[in-house]
């Protein structure tokens, strides 16, 4: 009983933590997916579950940025249908990705995405606008083909998305950087409406599938709402390069970890 407690503790925890850090950094899969991971889980398990556990956290940002999303409808249905197909194309391939070899995957995801982490603030400097922020997409001037290019940048983003997660939002942003968007609360706007697209399409494959442990991603999901919505401010105490520093050392040092695990 004591053990299970812990367990149900340790997990509550780290989702509270990754809802905070979601609210100011971003990042916070590489919170809940070691510590399910720490928990037994299973990788393949461990990961539908987290991002079950992390997808309605993603609402409250929705309502935050509805103002920006407004301004951007012209660009939600086209960029939303290819996350929606990129997410379920995804989390297929999760499904049938055999658990010992995506266990093989696991240190090189969690170290490829804890990179793109650590990419984040060059990706936001290059899109945060210089003069006026930019009102229409770049590409009314791009040609058909310049804006299949960017649906297909989406859709692969959308895939990894859908497979892993951690460290997507950072591929969409620079796709939404080659649109022309350079208002970065836009772009997060954007993003998190995609991000909720190609994750419904993924909670639904795992869901019908049996990949989630359901007692604790609601546990987690709980625990990431009221992170979300208490811990932002706690957070922002320590700053956010702070957070950011703490998240990224967290996901080398947990991705050394399973790489020198798996070699030994």
């Amino acid at each position: 009983m004591t053990a299970y407690l812990l367990k149900a503790l340790l997990l509550f925890v780290s989702a509270f933590a990754a809802g905070a850090v979601n609210s100011i950094a971003g990042g916070g899969t590489l919170l809940t997916f070691p510590a399910l991971l720490w928990a037994g889980f299973d990788p393949k398990l461990a990961n539908a579950t987290s991002t079950v556990a992390l997808w309605p956290g993603l609402m409250g940002g929705l309502w935050g940025y509805r103002r920006e999303i407004t301004e951007s409808r012209q660009l939600l249905l086209p960029l939303g249908a290819v996350s929606v197909l990129g997410g379920a194309a995804g989390a297929a391939l999760l499904i049938l990705t055999p658990s010992l070899t995506f266990a093989r995957l696991v240190p090189f995801l969690i170290l490829f995405a804890t990179f793109l982490f650590m990419a984040q603030e060059t990706i936001t400097r290059y899109l945060r606008p210089t003069g006026a922020a930019t009102a229409a997409p770049a590409s009314n001037s791009g040609g058909a083909w310049w804006w299949a290019g960017i649906l297909c940048f989406q859709f692969i983003a959308s895939i990894y998305g859908g497979y892993f997660g951690a460290g997507n939002g950072i591929l969409m942003l620079a796709a939404l950087g080659l649109i022309g968007i350079s208002d970065i609360h836009r772009a997060n706007g954007i993003k998190i409406f995609l991000a909720i697209c190609l994750n419904s399409a993924a909670v639904l494959g795992f869901a019908l599938t049996g990949l989630v442990r359901w007692p604790e991603a609601i546990l987690m999901a709980v625990g990431a709402i009221c992170g979300g919505y208490f811990g932002a401010s706690a957070a922002r105490r320590f700053g956010r390069t702070a957070v950011r520093r703490a998240v990224i050392a967290i996901g080398l040092i947990i991705g050394v970890v399973m790489l020198l695990r798996l070699w030994l």
